[in-house]
C-alpha cells in the first residue's frame, strides 16, 4: 500500500511538473514580448541631437560632391595650365612646350593671403637648354610648414608668374569644393 501511495504521489508530482512547464513556456507570451520590442524600435523618436548629426552629414555630402571641370588649357607663351578653376585637393597640371634654349627661369606660384596680398607657395624651375618641353604638376594642400592651416587658406585666386620672361601671368581659382578623400583637417 505504501508503494501505491508513493506511486500516486509521484504521478501527481509529475503531472504538476508537466503543467508548470507548459504554462511557463507558453509560446503566446513570447510572441507578445517580441511584438512589443519591435513596436518600440519602429516608433519614431524626436531627438534634436540625432537630427543635427544627420544635417551635418548631409551638408558634408552636398558640399563634397566632386565633378571635375573640363580641361581648358590656359596658355601664356610655352606654359599651359589645364584649368582655370580647381577643387581643394585637385592636382594642377602644367605643360611646358617649345621653350627656347636661352629661356631660363622659374614659375612662381602665389597663393592668396587676403584681398590685396599674396605669398609664394612654390617655385618650379625651367631651363630651355636642358629640355624644351616637359610636364609637371602640384597639389595645394593644408600644411603647417607652409602656414596653410585650413581650407580657407587654400581657396581664392592664385597666380603663376613666369620669372625672367615677358610672358603674362596666369591666374586660377581654388574653389570650396573638396576632392573626395582629401584630408582637410586643420593643422594650426
Amino acid at each position: 500500500m505504501q508503494i501505491a501511495g508513493f506511486a500516486s504521489i509521484g504521478i501527481i508530482g509529475i503531472t504538476v511538473l508537466v503543467f508548470v512547464m507548459i504554462f511557463a513556456t507558453n509560446p503566446e507570451s513570447d510572441i507578445a514580448e517580441v511584438e512589443d520590442t519591435l513596436n518600440k524600435e519602429i516608433r519614431p523618436v524626436d531627438n534634436p541631437e540625432i537630427q543635427k548629426k544627420i544635417d551635418e552629414i548631409q551638408k558634408i555630402t552636398n558640399s563634397s560632391t566632386y565633378i571635375p571641370l573640363e580641361r581648358e588649357w590656359i596658355t601664356s607663351g610655352p606654359f599651359q595650365f589645364d584649368r582655370s578653376e580647381y577643387a581643394i585637393g585637385e592636382s594642377i597640371f602644367i605643360r611646358i612646350g617649345g621653350l627656347e634654349t636661352k629661356e631660363l627661369g622659374e614659375i612662381a606660384i602665389y597663393r592668396p593671403i587676403n584681398a590685396t596680398h599674396q605669398k609664394t607657395y612654390l617655385t618650379i624651375p625651367f631651363n630651355g637648354e636642358d629640355e624644351s618641353a616637359h610636364n609637371t604638376y602640384f597639389t595645394p594642400q593644408i600644411s603647417k610648414y607652409r602656414g596653410i592651416c585650413s581650407t580657407e587658406d587654400l581657396t581664392g585666386e592664385w597666380k603663376a608668374v613666369f620669372r625672367n620672361t615677358d610672358y603674362p601671368s596666369i591666374s586660377f581659382k581654388i574653389n570650396e569644393k573638396v576632392l573626395p578623400g582629401t584630408d582637410i583637417t586643420s593643422v594650426c
